[in-house]
């Protein structure tokens, strides 16, 4: 019996068995720890995404005993780590009520870092980008949508048939709430639920521009095509304390289209007016490119934060320093005000969520682009 195999065929199964080939020669070659340490990594995602997902899952429900479950409680750290994460679950249900809103669901994308072996079990390095959906109380079929990123570092040990929190680092986008109360609920929350959509179809095009920038480079709470990045022609200086003044100059200058100036510059490093968030606001605002919405606590400046547009900017301040800087990118369903940020990184996140503090002030500023 004969096989006839045609010229095209040839050469369609020799190409195969080259491209089969140089993947065995490269798996071959290829140092065995580079070999392990993807698999690792592999597994240790899945493993990290598990705890994750049904740790939202405990969160969603306020069930404090099941996010316990995922601790090793008779650790010192592990303790302090399950402590902190029920500090943040009462502070997000309080600030739930004061909106007026419900979370239908928490969804996170894990990406491990780095995955090191820590006795019977691992310490890992890994982003979350914790996707947020909320619904108020009035109008369920509106469905809001708001990401966190987060940075953490974790240890991890096995237990019977799971594994275990026996420590845990974040950087928390709520830290700054979690020994406040908040005052007059019930006012805001009949004030927002009263609030309807606002209409920026009006804006001009450095604002959008700036918006777009702003989401673009999010990092963490970006989106996953862009591989949770800032931009890397800058500089990151969270390792020096924050990042968030250096994106919002990158967003009014790359986005909004301000030129740079003797005092506002980033030449391979930043000036003060361009990285510290202080000299940020002082700048913009005795530069006469922005003017003063108000300044004050919640309290004071809540009703005028419906004035805040896309672009605008929102200093938050701590014991007469400003400390953060976030730039407004939108608002909700209800019209209230979303903003970007890095440190913790935020996409379209309520402006007060984690700033609830009663000795906080805002400054609401105007960008005049």
């Amino acid at each position: 019996m004969y096989i006839l195999v045609s010229m095209k065929n040839v050469t369609l199964i020799a190409a195969i068995i080259i491209v089969a080939a140089a993947v065995v020669i490269t798996l071959l070659l290829a140092p065995l720890s580079t070999v392990t340490v993807s698999v690792e990594n592999d597994w240790c995602e899945n493993m990290v995404q598990e705890i994750i997902e049904s740790r939202n899952a405990a969160i969603l429900d306020g069930d404090t005993e099941k996010i316990k479950s995922f601790y090793n409680t008779n650790t010192k750290y592990g303790m302090w780590a399950f402590e902190h994460q029920q500090k943040k679950l009462e502070y997000l249900h309080r600030w739930a009520d004061k909106q007026g809103i419900s979370f239908t669901d928490i969804n996170s994308k894990v990406v491990v870092r780095s995955a090191k072996k820590k006795g019977e079990g691992f310490s890992l390095n890994f982003l979350a980008c914790n996707e947020y959906k909320y619904v108020y109380e009035n109008s369920h079929e509106e469905v809001n949508v708001m990401r966190i990123g987060t940075y953490h570092s974790m240890d991890v040990m096995p237990f019977e048939d799971s594994w275990l929190i026996t420590r845990e680092w974040y950087t928390d986008p709520f830290a700054d709430s979690l020994e406040s109360d908040n005052v007059k609920i019930n006012e805001f929350k009949e004030y927002i639920l009263n609030s309807t959509p606002r209409d920026f179809s009006d804006l001009n095009k450095r604002r959008l521009q700036a918006v777009e920038y702003a989401d673009r480079y999010c990092g963490a709470a970006g989106e996953e095509k862009y591989g949770f990045s800032y931009n890397k022609k800058y500089k990151n200086y969270n390792p020096m304390g924050g990042d968030c003044t250096n994106f919002a100059s990158q967003i009014l200058f790359e986005g909004g289209k301000f030129k740079k100036t003797s005092i506002w510059n980033y030449d391979k490093d930043a000036s003060a007016a361009w990285v510290n968030a202080h000299s940020f606001k002082d700048f913009m605002l005795y530069s006469g490119r922005a003017s003063l919405i108000s300044y004050g606590t919640y309290n004071k400046v809540f009703k005028s934060s419906y004035k805040l547009l896309p672009g605008d900017i929102i200093a938050y301040e701590k014991k007469g320093k400003v400390k953060h800087i976030s730039v407004v990118t939108g608002a909700d369903s209800k019209g209230y005000t979303l903003v970007n940020c890095h440190n913790t990184d935020r996409y379209r996140v309520p402006w007060d969520l984690g700033w609830s503090d009663s000795s906080i002030r805002f400054w609401f500023i105007r960008v005049h682009y």
